[in-house]
């Protein structure tokens, strides 16, 4: 399945999303209800200034006295109290603002911190056809942007909305005590302010969809850019490369404003519909004051509390955007979650003995159901023997190869150990009992060591000194200011092909796996540094199965079975003696392609 054709069908779904990720909001309920109930108080106190304006203006501004509940309100009581009084709520609420806002960040920071780790794991174990079919770029983009968007703004905006809820609460229960014939108008107009919300749904998942596609292959040009940087300059590719990038994020700005085109004119509507409801407001509170049925005191406090009211209406289209995206991404997260590996590990046996025959079974294969790479492969191999597979490019040699490991499964047919098949076994044993060298060995960023001890974390100092022999490593490393624990580049850019190989030959040996895959080890060496790590190899093939896949002819004479595979199907097996006198084979073409005569020949038998 590829991540771009991935329908968000459930963005809109809100139950279904929540429920999704209850189990990483489960542990956090208690700080999260201490976060929301900070919020509270938080737009309560929204409508205290608002709520003291009414007294304030009748009592000190206009000289009134009131009796409030028994107790006379003077203007010198007021002036004194209400003008400290409004800064030291404002003073609670600055402290209830600070650590409603600590608390919400650092919640929303573990939740991000677990989808993440949780969408990492799933990116591990997720099969190979997996990173066939998809770009870095998307991948990164999905697995790292995605849950960022998600969860960290999810609690922020629960936060909001609960604040600016309870403040219009208390902003309405200011209004309604002030008048409640202004409160009626006013509250009508806040309710028109809503409806224009339902537009903007579908436009948002769309464009978030598109958005994310596009970002991932941004992040994708960037990394083959760096990747491919010598490619790039060597074939003058600069201004192609570039033009490209440039397309690309010209189309991220065009979905942007798409989005900002369609949802853009909300802020500016809920500005005229707020304008016009205190326009309203203004007519209908002079008739009243006019008439003796509502004091100037209480019109501040109703308009102040109107205003403050309608800021959060005014930006709504905003924060409601802003929401939704945040439920657009976590169902693009949780779609993730939904991804299956195609490898199923249902395998209840453990591979805990060596194989003394495997057997590749009428095997059929294809990558994606259509064309078929395999069809009808059949050969076995006992302990010990080396099995090469040759032939021309694309007939499928590597193939047979990655399905022995379970990199992808067959089609049909079977690949069986001791008459077992290898679905039967684990994973973990599976994978245990192969050492893979390929043709290009991926090195990770860290030591040579550590690159080393991959194959084998437990291994001893005595065992590593040993494999830095049997590998040629130790002349290369004693040459080196710190040795093994030296740094290697980014996929090992800063050492040579050979000692790559080496490394990733020692990286097997250490395993001390009994079957060996090598998938053309040499082919992308010069002869010089060839002859090293062939004999690096002939160490690492001592006393197991090997699957050779070669390219080069005078890597394989030796072999104990050559398999020519030509079309996905076997056309030739035997020894190297065995098919050379095959006149007309396609093993003797081969061989007669790579060597011009035969002293050349004579030379490298």
């Amino acid at each position: 399945m590829k991540l771009n054709e991935i329908k968000t069908n459930d963005a809109f779904n809100y139950g279904y999303l929540l429920k999704r990720i209850f189990p990483y909001i489960k542990p956090l309920l208690f700080r999260i209800a201490i976060t929301f109930a900070l919020a509270i108080p938080l737009g309560l106190l929204d409508g205290v200034t608002a709520f003291v304006l009414k007294p304030y203006i009748d009592v000190v501004v206009n000289g009134q006295t009131i009796d409030w509940h028994g107790y006379i309100l003077t203007r010198d009581l007021l002036a004194k109290i209400i003008p400290p009084g409004i800064v030291i709520f404002a003073g609670v609420q600055g402290i209830l603002r600070y650590l409603n806002t600590y608390l919400s960040d650092w919640i929303s920071l573990t939740i991000v911190n677990s989808v993440k780790i949780d969408l990492f794991k799933k990116l591990v174990y997720l099969d190979s056809k997996f990173y066939d079919d998809n770009s870095s770029g998307l991948v990164i983009s999905r697995f790292l942007s995605d849950p960022d968007n998600a969860s960290r703004s999810l609690i922020h905006s629960i936060k909001t909305l609960i604040t600016s809820f309870t403040s219009a609460l208390g902003l309405i229960f200011v209004l309604l005590y002030n008048s409640w014939e202004l409160a009626f108008v006013g509250v009508i107009v806040l309710i028109c302010a809503f409806v224009p919300m339902a537009l903007l749904r579908k436009k948002i998942k769309q464009v978030s969809n598109k958005t994310t596609v596009v970002g991932g292959n941004i992040t994708t040009s960037f990394n083959e850019t760096y990747k491919g940087n010598k490619v790039i300059s060597g074939y003058n590719l600069q201004e192609s490369t570039y033009i490209k990038i440039k397309t690309l994020i010209r189309e991220t700005f065009d979905l942007h404003m798409s989005l900002t085109k369609r949802t853009g004119w909300l802020s500016p509507i809920m500005y005229i519909i707020a304008s016009c409801g205190i326009a309203v407001v203004m007519f209908v509170g002079n008739e009243l004051i006019a008439t003796d049925r509502l004091t100037t005191g209480s019109f501040a406090s109703f308009i102040t509390s109107l205003l403050l009211l309608y800021k959060p209406v005014k930006t709504l289209g905003n924060d409601l955007t802003n929401i939704q995206n945040v439920f657009v991404a976590i169902n693009r997260v949780f779609d993730l979650f939904d991804f299956n590996s195609r490898i199923e590990d249902k395998g209840q046996k453990e591979l805990n003995f060596i194989p003394q025959n495997i057997e590749f079974k009428n095997i059929k294969f294809s990558y994606d159901n259509s064309k078929e790479i395999l069809k009808g492969i059949s050969f076995s191999a006992r302990r010990g023997q080396t099995i090469a597979i040759v032939g021309n490019s694309g007939g499928g040699k590597s193939t047979i190869v990655n399905l022995l490991p379970r990199f992808y499964d067959v089609n049909e047919g079977g690949i069986f150990f001791d008459c077992i098949n290898i679905k039967d076994f684990s994973l973990n044993s599976l994978r245990n009992s192969i050492s893979q060298v390929f043709q290009n060995n991926f090195l990770f960023s860290g030591t040579i060591k550590e690159n080393i001890l991959i194959g084998n974390k437990n291994a001893t100092q005595e065992e590593l000194d040993k494999v830095l022999k049997a590998a040629h490593l130790d002349e290369f490393i004693s040459t080196l200011k710190n040795g093994i624990d030296t740094d290697v580049a980014e996929n090992g850019v800063s050492l040579s092909g050979g000692q790559q190989q080496r490394i990733a030959i020692a990286r097997a040996m250490i395993k001390n796996a009994p079957i060996v895959v090598l998938d053309e080890a040499t082919s992308a060496l010069d002869n010089k540094s060839e002859k090293v790590v062939q004999k690096a190899l002939d160490n690492l093939m001592q006393d197991r199965t090997v699957f050779v896949i070669a390219h080069r002819l005078s890597t394989i004479f030796n072999a104990d079975k050559i398999i020519v595979v030509d079309n996905g199907q076997i056309v030739e097996m035997g020894t190297h003696e065995e098919l050379i006198n095959i006149s007309d084979g396609k093993y003797r073409n081969l061989y007669n392609m790579q060597f011009k005569n035969q002293e050349e020949i004579l030379e490298n038998v």
